[in-house]
């Protein structure tokens, strides 16, 4: 179908969604121009996925219309996301959606194979995921299973899926969160190449560096409403950011505090080629962030400490003790607490509700006679919910619908259940909004008060001095500079950690 000249790529009118007991999108209008960068703004549970959803087809407004090139869907059901798909329509979202056992050129056809007298083209297929993959500057072998890469490169991988062929409209979501820089100036590259051919892009971020580089507009969604549509280049980051929140954002700073008796000691930790002789202290009531590039080694870090990564040489003691032999199930039991990097993979597990995702850690605390008492369960699981303000509609709901930064609360809540002591905590805002990650913020700084030590790795340079008393950084493997609170500054950390 061809666009009507002067028509907007895809619109809504009078949209409205609603969900038991949330009004997910409130009456929203909403077009994007073809060859417009628009950046979709908004915390976590603002309506960016609901109006996402409505464009694609995965979902049917309660009352409005959604047009695509000035016409409507004519499918219902399932049909509307393939029929989005036929009429130009692309979506990247943070959780990636390839199958890990094919390659990346069955990958990139998914659902469109290409055939030639009524059998696959694989040979069709390969040259033009190459080409796909040389627009994104990616050198990889179409052939590679997408198992054996990296995660940032699936997601570059996905990213080259959504501009192959003519799309028309293409839906980012958080596409850069697992990304280095040298790979967010490729994924930005081909953002302004696809615009400046006419194809429309949304681009949803809470990255404002990348909005000001890449928009030519900004919408800033609160409580299933637009707040403003405005040029990009007019809009200050404080206002954006009081748009979102519908409040004024107080900055803080970490007042530091003198850390307690070591509970983790690091020495000479070698895990060739990724870690080389590190060596460091964790504190009790302490926060010590890990800073550095992606690929310096901070998750084989955190990895090798517990037990999951078997290092070359080095030790390990916890409160003093060598610990020689070390497993994950024998680390936890010594009060360490985990979350991992990639949430959606590792962190949670998607159908089970709050309650069964929270009392996993530690099932003793409620069991009644050696069976779990429902009602022990539903009682600890509202105190985390209380405590770190996790929004739930009940503590049976699925963890999987909750917002990032939910479920990223909830994922740090099983180990307050758990009573752990030493918090290792892997990108713990990755994917979530200004306010989440506030909320995260004092979650953390609240547990080093209660004598917790907690190790903070973030690729984030500019939040490590929000919540960090110390921060160490971690280049090429090795532990090159420390910074202490409150004199950490992120130019400063990006400089160490770019050497």
């Amino acid at each position: 179908m061809t666009t009507t000249q002067g028509a907007p790529v895809a619109e809504l009118r009078g949209a409205f969604r609603r969900y038991p007991g949330v009004v997910a999108l409130d009456g929203v209008d909403f077009s994007v121009q073809p060859g417009e960068v628009r950046a979709v703004l908004g915390k976590n549970g603002a309506g960016k996925s609901t109006l996402i959803r409505l464009l694609t087809g995965a979902e049917t407004p309660d009352e409005g219309i959604v047009l695509l090139g000035g016409e409507p869907f004519r499918e219902q059901g399932g049909g509307r996301t393939r029929e989005a798909t036929r009429r130009g329509l692309r979506a990247v979202y943070q959780e990636l959606s390839l199958v890990p056992s094919m390659s990346i050129a069955e990958n990139m056809f998914l659902g469109a194979w290409r055939r030639r007298g009524g059998m696959l083209d694989h040979a069709a297929m390969v040259v033009e995921t190459h080409h796909a993959l040389h627009r994104l500057g990616l050198d990889l072998d179409p052939h590679l299973p997408v198992s054996a890469l990296s995660p940032a490169a699936r997601q570059m991988v996905e990213i080259a899926r959504a501009f192959l062929g003519t799309p028309r409209l293409v839906i980012l979501d958080e596409p850069t969160s697992s990304l280095a820089a040298a790979e967010v100036d490729q994924v930005c590259s081909a953002v302004r190449a696809a615009a400046d051919q006419g194809v429309a892009v949304l681009y949803v971020s809470h990255r404002m560096n990348e909005i000001r580089r890449l928009a030519d507009s900004a919408t800033v969604l609160r409580d299933g409403r637009i707040i403003s549509t405005l040029p990009v280049a007019e809009a200050r980051t404080e206002d954006i950011v009081q748009m979102m929140l519908g409040r004024v954002a107080q900055a803080q700073r970490v007042e530091p505090r003198t850390g307690g008796q070591p509970l983790l000691s690091v020495r000479a930790l070698s895990l060739p080629p990724k870690l080389a002789n590190v060596s460091f202290e964790l504190r009790a009531g302490e926060v010590l962030g890990i800073a550095g590039l992606l690929g310096s080694g901070r998750t084989e870090l955190l990895e090798s400490i517990l037990g999951l990564r078997k290092p070359e040489a080095g030790t390990i003691l916890v409160d003093g003790a060598s610990v020689p032999r070390r497993s994950y199930k024998g680390m936890i039991r010594r009060g360490f607490g985990y979350t991992p990097e990639s949430r959606k993979e590792d962190g949670i597990i998607p159908l089970l509700g709050v309650d069964e995702n929270t009392v996993i850690t530690d099932f003793r605390r409620v069991d009644r006679a050696g069976v779990l008492s429902g009602d022990a369960i539903a009682r600890v699981t509202r105190t985390i919910i209380d405590r770190l303000h996790v929004k739930t509609a009940a503590t049976s709901t699925p963890v999987v619908t909750l917002s990032g930064g939910n479920q990223q609360k909830v994922v740090i809540g099983r180990w307050i259940h758990a009573r752990s002591r030493i918090l290792l905590l892997d990108e713990p805002t990755r994917g979530v909004d200004v306010e989440a990650k506030r909320q995260i913020y004092d979650i953390i700084r609240s547990l080093a008060r209660e004598g917790r030590a907690i190790l903070f790795v973030s690729s984030e340079i500019e939040e490590l001095d929000q919540v960090c008393d110390r921060v160490l950084v971690l280049r090429q493997g090795c532990m090159a500079e420390e910074h202490q609170a409150p004199d950490i500054d992120a130019e400063r950390l990006l400089a160490a950690c770019l050497g």
